[in-house]
């Protein structure tokens, strides 16, 4: 069987719907294809089953990339007002959550019927649980105007346009892969450094043995590495550390940097312990007041044996010594706990070498690549849904 369209859109996720939603509205034929038989898993999943689908503070700041100005065009052209626009003509209901983050009322499930519904009325025909074979680019001086070949399981494609919208390597167990780097790099354009964002750290064997037992524990702290720096919760683990901060923080973070962590952001430790210097109290009792108490027990060993005495047995030296370390306690994690447990990927298509306005290949004529396969990773809180979204518009407007 053969068949011929105006796009073909590989990836039917929040980028890929998108796309084909903005390109059939124009009146573009397009078939939108998936390897997966359920559609947009990593919506359905996300923000605990609710979606946290935006971020009403989005700006270029909130993004990594190769190429910090890239994102920029996009953004503007398809803000979350836009989205949340679509949302309300769907009668879908939502709420902020904290700094920005909306999340719909109910289901995130309501968001994937939307854009599948959208994605009809649009005149998308749809080919899930299908696997591509080859990719080839067709000689261009037939005439036709259909840039590239696609066999597939079922059938051949041709189309004028071809949209990569495959996502990165976070979350392999839903069906990411590596396709849609690996069509990249088949068309000679590079693809930068992959590893896991927005997941939790581990301790090195050492740390592990003084805070696994706290497992569960939340603190609300400041997490800087590299100039960069995030106030919310972290939160202990078996393996190490996640909780909002951590994820965040792992953007920036790399093998052998050290975390620097302010346990007590909220008060200037040197003078809270002078306060007590006289008092008979046991330094994990006064934390106690401040901290979890399981925490501060495992500070205390921390610290050492020491830290067993009363407080008015401490030196200034001392004391300067451990209000130090809780307003900038360094770590080293050994590493991250993968690909498996990682929001998404960072790095990606080389966004040097694609349209910022159109998601173009600069040398690829027809070749587009848009959402989480490009190099451009959001901060945690629905930033990253957003550039699916103005990815998938922009490239829709031109395909």
């Amino acid at each position: 069987m053969k068949l011929t369209k105006d796009v073909v859109v590989i990836g039917a996720g929040a980028a890929g719907m998108m796309c084909a939603i903005e390109a059939g509205k124009r009146g573009r034929s397009v078939l939108l294809l998936d390897h997966s038989s359920k559609l947009a898993e990593k919506i359905r999943i996300s923000g605990g089953g609710r979606c946290n689908f935006t971020n009403l503070h989005t700006k270029p700041e909130n993004f990594l990339s190769s190429n910090s100005h890239f994102c920029r065009s996009a953004l503007a052209r398809f803000t979350p007002l836009n989205f949340i626009s679509l949302l309300e003509e769907h009668g879908i209901r939502y709420h902020e959550k904290k700094l920005g983050q909306l999340f719909c009322n109910d289901s995130a499930q309501q968001i994937i019927n939307m854009l599948r519904e959208e994605c009809d009325a649009a005149g998308v025909t749809w080919q899930m649980s299908s696997k591509i074979e080859q990719i080839d680019r067709t000689n261009e001086e037939n005439g036709t105007g259909l840039r590239f070949i696609l066999k597939t399981d079922r059938n051949t494609v041709m189309a004028a346009s071809l949209v990569v919208a495959t996502g990165g390597l976070s979350i392999p167990q839903i069906g990411a892969s590596a396709f849609g780097y690996q069509v990249a790099e088949q068309f000679g354009i590079t693809v930068t450094p992959l590893r896991p964002a927005l997941v939790g750290l581990t301790f090195s064997a050492k740390d592990l043995a003084l805070f696994a037992e706290i497992s569960g524990v939340a603190i609300d702290v400041i997490v800087s590495c590299k100039g960069a720096s995030f106030r919310e919760n972290i939160l202990f683990t078996h393996r190490g550390l996640s909780g909002p901060a951590i994820l965040q923080i792992s953007s920036y973070w790399r093998p052998g940097d050290a975390l620097r962590i302010n346990l007590l952001p909220q008060h200037e430790v040197m003078q809270l312990l002078r306060e007590h210097k006289r008092s008979a109290i046991l330094l994990p009792n006064l934390l106690a007041q401040y901290l979890p108490k399981r925490f501060a027990q495992a500070w205390g060993q921390f610290m050492s044996s020491a830290a067993a005495r009363p407080l008015n047995q401490y030196r200034d030296k001392e004391l300067r010594q451990i209000a130090d370390k809780l307003q900038d306690w360094q770590i080293i994690p050994s590493g991250t706990v993968g690909y498996r447990k990682a929001e998404v990927t960072l790095g990606g298509v080389d966004t040097h070498e694609l349209s910022s306005k159109t998601m173009e290949s600069k040398c690829i004529p027809g070749l587009y690549f848009i959402g989480e396969v490009v190099d451009v990773t959001g901060h945690l809180g629905g930033f990253n849904f957003q550039w699916a979204w103005s990815s998938g518009y922009v490239a829709g407007q031109v395909v």
